[in-house]
């Protein structure tokens, strides 16, 4: 692959799965991927983003079934968590590895 990068000065890219590319999903998938279940205000305060912005990121993970949703109620008040898919958690490792990849080749 070196002597295709030098010949042509191009890399591809097209093993990364597009969904992850955001930093934000980047990290949502990292947190999720290392705990159990993590709610939203956990995932909110750690990533320092705004209910709206995680809650779209979140949403766009859900419908794609990288990430799966629990609602329920502690003490009377709503509690939304989140953990990460077994199909979530192959994509996402299959990103990092194609991720890991392309800095290798590029690095080198």
């Amino acid at each position: 692959m070196k002597d295709v990068l030098k010949a042509t000065g191009k890399i591809s890219i097209g093993g990364l799965n597009k969904l992850f590319n955001h930093r934000t999903r980047m990290g949502i998938m990292a947190i999720l991927m290392v705990n159990d279940w993590v709610d939203f205000v956990t995932l909110r305060d750690t990533l320092e983003l705004t209910d709206g912005s995680l809650a779209s990121h979140l949403k766009a993970l859900v419908k794609e079934k990288q990430v799966e949703v629990e609602k329920r109620f502690v003490n009377d008040k709503p509690k939304t968590s989140y953990r990460v898919t077994k199909g979530g958690k192959k994509a996402f490792e299959a990103h990092l590895t194609e991720l890991e990849a392309f800095i290798k080749l590029v690095d080198n």
